[in-house]
């Protein structure tokens, strides 16, 4: 079972019990986050619900692991012949999370106006 939810606005595939780095959450470490917008989820390949644009009555519940900062990268400008070079340096802000449940409510099936 897999779901296509929405975490800190990106799109992340995720199943029950794995880990996952994203972008920084507000939540601390060890609090337990759920996530609403959920775009697909998947019991097997034959059921599968596609939300428009979300599932609903379906939660991505998760626990933050702990928060941190990436490896530095160097953003290095330069203009030739000119005498201009600037280097900057920038660390990511990340939180880990571990997804603990994929719920899925009750399906509604929707009426069309030509159909009552």
């Amino acid at each position: 079972m897999f779901a296509i939810v929405d975490i800190a606005g990106f799109q992340e595939k995720v199943s029950e019990g794995e880990k996952i780095r994203v972008p920084l959450l507000s939540e601390e470490a060890g609090k337990k986050v759920t996530f609403k917008n959920v775009f697909l989820v998947s019991k097997s390949d034959s059921d599968v619900n596609i939300g428009t644009p979300f599932v609903s009555g379906a939660t991505v519940e998760a626990k933050v692991l702990e928060h941190g900062k990436a490896k530095k990268i160097r953003v290095f400008k330069m203009k030739r012949r000119k005498r201009y070079r600037r280097v900057k340096g920038h660390r990511q802000d990340f939180s880990d999370i571990e997804i603990t449940g994929i719920k899925v409510g009750a399906v509604k099936k929707e009426v069309n106006a030509g159909e009552k």
